[in-house]
């Protein structure tokens, strides 16, 4: 009889427009060939059939919870004057669907509960006698902190609140689970728990076989993607186009910018212009990669691993980023990935690469040889599979 195990997630993992969803996604899809998958997802938004018909080949039920504005705005305030948890705990928690969860528990009876972020936390505690298994995914405290100094003075306090109890919840939250893991070193040291060595590295992965050039005609020199709602995607680009680019555009004022992915925030749609297009959801990412040049992404704050540059890497494409998004990826600088640290250093990256196409060459074969050995889905939810039985007592495969 196969395992049965209980997921709990903070957002339905389909369409794969979000890091949490593409993890969570592959996460399903792999162990669906070793256990029963019971998924509960909560929303704030009407899941179209589409997406769940897309989970439907890999989970024995599927469960959505939808969380409405009210129940929201009751939760967040009740969290913020009353409890120290974390604001966006409090946003995702709901005392009756954390019911219906422990009633489908109890119905059938799994044998492991393995949640994403510590948004879900809460769910899966009250759920008792059962081995579970927490993935912070990243250190969200360490990317609130990031964020602090850029906020609105206004609200800037509020950043600076939640951050603090984001660090003091991943502590205490860390002896409710028999099972942690986390995508990469770098985040697991910004974990404060004297323990934080026993949280397994779980990092995310590739699917090689998809992400494979294309050979489209290059319309593009430069190209950053992501969610463009997501704020450290959305201060990046800013930080793109309004700093980076006038300097190459000193130099190569032909150059060009495609900056592509789901949901665009106003402030990235009015920078739209003849040498920047701002283009929203694409049905295929690869087609962006494969009519682009470079890669760029000059991320600013943030946690975790950038998928983005997984993907680029994978397609063939030179990259350019900060220190902080290799410090996950641990790519090696000026052979398999160029970095920068100030908006002259990247100008200069991609202004060598427009000059020197061997250096680019190398860049791109060097980076999709290193994504492609590290960042595999099989290997890595091997891992988690191992993890699972080893909190259910089985023996490690």
């Amino acid at each position: 009889m196969n395992s049965k195990v209980l997921f709990i997630l903070s957002r339905f993992p389909f369409p794969l427009i979000k890091g949490d969803k593409l993890r969570a996604y592959h996460q399903i899809k792999e162990l669906s060939n070793h256990c029963e998958i019971y998924l509960c997802a909560l929303s704030d938004e009407e899941i179209p059939k589409e997406s769940i018909e897309a989970l439907n080949p890999f989970c024995k039920e599927i469960h959505i919870f939808r969380l409405n504005v009210f129940s929201i705005a009751i939760s967040v305030l009740k969290h913020f004057l009353f409890s120290k948890k974390p604001i966006q705990v409090g946003y995702f928690f709901d005392q009756k669907i954390s019911k219906e969860i422990i009633n489908i528990a109890d119905r059938i009876h799994p044998n492991h509960i393995f949640c994403q972020l510590i948004r879900t936390a809460e769910y899966a505690k009250k759920i008792k006698n059962v081995p579970n298994t927490l993935d912070y995914m990243d250190a969200l405290s360490a990317g609130m902190t990031r964020r602090v100094d850029n906020a609105p003075k206004i609200t800037r306090f509020l950043f600076k609140m939640e951050a603090d109890r984001l660090k003091k919840y991943e502590h205490e939250i860390y002896h409710a689970f028999d099972h942690c893991c986390i995508i990469s070193k770098s985040d697991r040291e910004l974990i404060f728990h004297y323990e934080n060595e026993d949280i397994e590295i779980l990092p995310n992965g590739i699917d090689a076989h998809y992400f494979q050039d294309q050979y489209r005609e290059k319309s593009y020199d430069l190209l950053f993607t992501g969610n463009m709602s997501y704020p450290p995607n959305v201060q990046s680009a800013k930080y793109l186009i309004e700093k980076i680019m006038p300097l190459i555009w000193e130099v190569k004022p032909e150059t060009t910018l495609l900056v592509s992915g789901a949901n665009p925030d106003k402030s990235i749609l009015k920078l739209n212009s003849k040498r920047v297009k701002i283009q929203g959801w694409v049905d295929d990412m690869r087609e962006s990669y494969s009519i682009s040049r470079i890669f760029i992404a000059p991320m600013l704050i943030g946690s975790g691993m950038q998928n983005k540059l997984l993907e680029a890497m994978a397609m063939g494409m030179p990259c350019i980023t900060s220190s902080l998004a290799n410090r996950a990826l641990n790519a090696e600088e000026n052979t398999e990935i160029l970095v920068g640290n100030n908006k002259h250093e990247y100008a200069e990256h991609v202004l060598t690469l427009f000059g020197n196409k061997e250096k680019a060459k190398e860049i791109a074969e060097k980076g999709h040889k290193f994504v492609t050995n590290h960042f595999n889905w099989s290997n890595s939810n091997h891992i988690l599979l191992n993890i699972l039985n080893a909190a259910n007592g089985q023996s490690p495969n």
